[in-house]
């Protein structure tokens, strides 16, 4: 495999990420009193920092790895709105087709941290399904998006938290299908079936098996191989790549199937790491039309994120390293 042509390949694409995007907002400070109001700890605020969450960090991954990503959400018509979009903007990820509405609030999660501890978290948010006008003014966008860019790929990240309702994911996967651009999607518990006809389904174990009410503790290759079947039996998808955590990861098409193994990590933090494996798999599948490489490479991408503290996008350069040590 020639990893610099491929990387060279990845940084020509063009992307779009459809689904929850949020502002992680983190309080750092010290705890030196208890409040006399009440039996709290008073946290002395010494630092402040936005980053971008949800589905904004598989767009971030994207544009670590170069090629041009545009993501389209629904935000509040808020301050957090506002700050959540110049960050996009300052990290290279195209914001014309975020939908403002008056309807939602920007969901905010605000972190307060002492020591390394986490003192509380505040969840500025609303999760129910979105209204049918702000739906059809998301499915407006995402049409002008497609005329305009005509993108490789399109992942559907859903944090369930409204915006990725059953009609946006219907409409969106067959205007997909209409123009062949390949879909991949990362999905949650509540709208779990209802992405049909996508190429890439990417949940993790605990999510199939809760989508599939499986009971069994067993994980091998022939009980995953079982429940590719079942989800195809729903869904009628192309590709299965389900995370093990700890496991790897297993990948299936027709009958070409493996678990991946993990590659021995110093495992600092796991969150985000989801989010790297969508954007890379999405990525080098494209580029590729590979599916072992694709899952090799979203396996090393994965644990490559979970050694850093906190979420944070892949390196384009440690994983270009990292592939062409461990695959070449």
């Amino acid at each position: 495999m020639d990893f610099e042509k491929l990387f060279s390949d990845l940084a020509q694409l063009k992307v779009a990420v459809v689904g929850d995007v949020m502002l992680d907002t983190y309080w750092w400070g010290n705890v030196e009193r208890i409040s006399p109001e009440a039996p709290v700890p008073v946290v002395a605020v010494s630092k402040k920092e936005q980053r971008i969450g949800g589905a904004g960090n598989v767009a971030l991954n994207i544009a670590s790895l170069g090629a041009s990503v545009s993501m389209i959400s629904v935000l509040g018509k808020d301050d957090d709105g506002e700050q959540l979009t110049a960050l996009l903007q300052k990290n290279n990820i195209n914001t014309q087709y975020l939908v403002q509405s008056e309807n939602r609030v920007t969901t905010n999660k605000i972190r307060i941290i002492s020591r390394n501890q986490h003192m509380m978290r505040l969840d500025a948010e609303m999760a129910d399904d979105m209204a049918a006008v702000d739906e059809d003014r998301l499915l407006y966008a995402f049409e002008n998006y497609i005329a305009a860019e005509s993108p490789a790929v399109v992942i559907l990240e859903d944090y369930n938290k409204g915006v990725l309702t059953e009609n946006v994911i219907k409409r969106i996967i067959a205007l997909c299908k209409k123009q062949h651009i390949l879909t991949a999607v990362d999905p949650k518990r509540k709208n779990f079936f209802a992405y049909e006809g996508v190429d890439i389904f990417k949940p993790n174990l605990k999510e199939v098996k809760e989508g599939l009410n499986i009971l069994q503790d067993e994980v091998n290759l022939e009980s995953l191989k079982h429940m590719h079947l079942l989800l195809q039996e729903k869904l009628g998808h192309r590709i299965s790549l389900i995370t093990l955590s700890e496991k790897g990861v297993f990948y299936q098409q027709e009958n070409d199937a493996a678990i991946i193994p993990t590659h021995i990590r110093s495992i600092a933090d796991v969150s985000g790491a989801g989010d790297t494996v969508i954007a890379v798999a999405a990525l080098a599948f494209t580029a590729s039309s590979n599916i072992k490489l694709m899952a090799e490479m979203a396996n090393i991408a994965g644990g490559l994120v979970c050694e850093e503290v906190g979420t944070v996008a892949i390196n384009k350069e440690s994983l270009f390293d990292e592939c062409k040590k461990l695959l070449a």
